[in-house]
């Protein structure tokens, strides 16, 4: 079973998050729930683990966060704000940006196999 490319859209309303979802929403990858505010987004981001973080509106702190968080998390917002990997100057570009990444790799090995793997 291989792992799908994880996408989670943050916006300051819930409009916005829509739009943004919208404009990021492809059938290569799977998007989370998303955030309005940055506690939400927080416990999203803890809870889904997501591969991709787009964030469009004023979450610097947020965006801070998870690069210190999830150095390896890729960050697309619509202004320059440290951490973030990418900025996307409209919603048109946020699924190519998106598209541009990496895929997750390698297969997910439940536990009880993992174990038995290291054993032998």
């Amino acid at each position: 079973m291989c792992r799908a490319l994880k996408v989670m859209c943050v916006a300051s309303d819930a409009g916005a998050l829509a739009a943004l979802k919208r404009a990021a929403v492809a059938a290569e990858w799977e998007l989370t729930s998303g955030a309005t505010n940055e506690t939400d987004a927080i416990g999203e981001i803890d809870a889904e683990r997501p591969h991709i973080l787009v964030a469009f509106g004023p979450f610097e702190r947020l965006v801070a966060l998870a690069a210190e968080r999830f150095p390896g998390m890729r960050i697309i917002t619509d202004r320059d704000t440290p951490g973030a990997t990418e900025v996307a100057t409209s919603l048109e570009e946020v699924r190519g940006l998106v598209k541009g990444s990496p895929r997750p790799g390698g297969p997910i090995i439940e536990p009880d196999r993992a174990r038995s793997a290291l054993d032998q």
